[in-house]
């Protein structure tokens, strides 16, 4: 079996983000992106910061450490990153979870396709707006999306300015079939933040706002990053 590069095996906790917000899940965080982005909530999966913590996994590996940490008490595995969908050896886990009836969720941004993201139960593809200082090839998402089961798929979109609501407005033009949502960014990245969920909420509040008097997203779904309300920026949760 192909060895995946993991840095974090955690949960039961709840999915925070896109369309499966509040969803019970476990998480498997992969190591490696091929994005920098600038406000990137988990740039330790790609600067090298904690490149002594990776472990090469196997598929059964992986899965037993899932039954280790959380025991019986999950049916769902979110596939995080970085970018799970540059590493081609996920599928061998994938098959382990259809096996074992384990339903599955990832996001990615839309930058490489692989054939075992059609087996995704709740799969999210995040275009990259321009405050992530990251140019998204739309010719490459075409191509990605293309290949996705569509009643699996849904389009996220990260806002933290105008330029960004701009940008989402084009995605979601672009691809009007596809669940959208968007999602309030969070420019508050130290581990200890003052008054963090009131902070995130005003943005939350502020994005509500826009779309309400917007016409091009009047099917869209609002959403705020649900585990930073309750967490701020604690990890492994």
């Amino acid at each position: 079996m192909a060895k995946i590069p993991v840095l974090e095996v955690f949960g039961p906790t709840i999915q925070g983000e896109g369309r499966v917000i509040g969803r019970k899940t476990m998480f498997v965080r992969t190591a490696g992106c091929d994005y920098r982005c600038s406000w990137c909530d988990s740039a330790f999966t790609w600067d090298g910061s904690a490149k002594e913590d990776i472990q090469l996994m196997s598929a059964e590996e992986i899965y037993n450490k899932l039954r280790e940490v959380g025991g019986d008490n999950f049916n769902h595995v979110t596939i995080s990153g970085g970018n799970p969908a540059l590493i081609k050896g996920i599928q061998d886990l994938v098959d382990l979870f259809e096996e074992h009836h384990i339903q599955t969720a990832l996001e990615t941004q839309g930058s490489k396709f692989q054939p075992w993201m059609t087996q995704i139960d709740d799969l999210t593809i995040s275009p990259k707006p321009p405050s992530s200082n990251m140019k998204p090839n739309l010719d490459i998402l075409d191509s990605v999306i293309e290949q996705c089961v569509p009643e699996s798929l849904n389009l996220k979109v990260v806002i933290f300015d105008e330029d960004d609501f701009e940008f989402a407005k084009m995605i979601h033009h672009r691809y009007p079939s596809i669940p959208f949502y968007l999602q309030v960014g969070n420019p508050y990245l130290d581990e200890e933040v003052d008054n963090h969920t009131s902070k995130l909420l005003q943005r939350y509040e502020q994005l509500v706002e826009r779309v309400m008097t917007s016409s091009d997203m009047n099917n869209v779904y609002v959403l705020p990053q649900l585990h930073t309300l309750l967490w701020s920026n604690m990890k492994g949760v």
